[in-house]
């Protein structure tokens, strides 16, 4: 799977063109409108590898691309913000309610607010393992209520296999990123960093969309064959 995720972004003729359409748009990510069209395309790079296809997908269909740009975004901040709403509302109000309470009561209540405050750690952790998990039941599906199909996803993301598929992506992502900051000491080398990132990504959510079409039996995945 490692080895299928790192060749996938050069598959193809127009690989080039791939990465520098990628590239360009996070290089002008700062207008937040770029990024829609990013995320589209990396929703596209999961359905696609369900699907079974062995190369990335064209730059086409880009009003489809910024829609699912932005089902992307509604699916992020459903799973990360909600909870963050969540158990900060939780840890202020129990924080807030111990220091009207005084003396060693309102202490533990205190106590017991912040604690939520942690609990909100290993909160997001789980909200990453399963958010790739989401998105490409999205990606394949279309509609954004598949994204919480939670009896479709628990099948997959309960899986020892999609658990050790998740970890090889962070692994790659820790690589990327010390490249990237390798590249940024330099003018020329800060110009390329969009376009590094741009290929992580799409190897990344390629080793999601692999784990995902593995454990749900949604696609049959094929995997590529380097050509450099």
């Amino acid at each position: 799977m490692l080895e299928d995720g790192l060749s996938y972004p050069m598959q193809g003729d127009s690989w080039i063109g791939r990465m520098v359409i990628g590239g360009v748009l996070l290089f002008f990510s700062f207008f937040i409108i770029p990024v829609f069209f990013f995320q589209g395309y990396l929703l596209r790079v999961l359905g696609s590898t369900v699907r079974g296809e062995a190369e990335p997908p064209a730059w086409d269909d880009w009003g489809g691309l910024f829609v699912d740009g932005l089902k992307a975004a509604v699916v992020a901040f459903v799973y990360a913000f909600v909870p963050l709403i969540v158990f900060v509302g939780i840890g202020t109000v129990l924080v807030g309610l111990g220091g009207a309470a005084g003396d060693s009561g309102g202490g533990i209540i205190a106590g017991f607010g912040l604690l939520s405050f942690l609990f909100f750690i290993p909160v997001m952790l789980i909200v990453y393992y399963i958010a790739p998990a989401a998105l490409a039941n999205m990606a394949v599906d279309g509609s954004i209520g598949a994204a919480f199909d939670f009896n479709m996803i628990s099948n997959v993301v309960l899986s020892v296999d999609y658990f050790v598929a998740v970890l090889m992506p962070i692994v790659v992502g820790v690589i990327i990123n010390i490249i990237s900051f390798v590249l940024g000491i330099t003018i020329i080398g800060y110009l390329l960093v969009p376009f590094v990132t741009f290929y992580g990504q799409v190897a990344i959510f390629r080793m999601f969309g692999l784990a995902f079409a593995k454990q749900s039996q949604r696609g049959s995945v094929s995997t590529s064959t380097a050509t450099f």
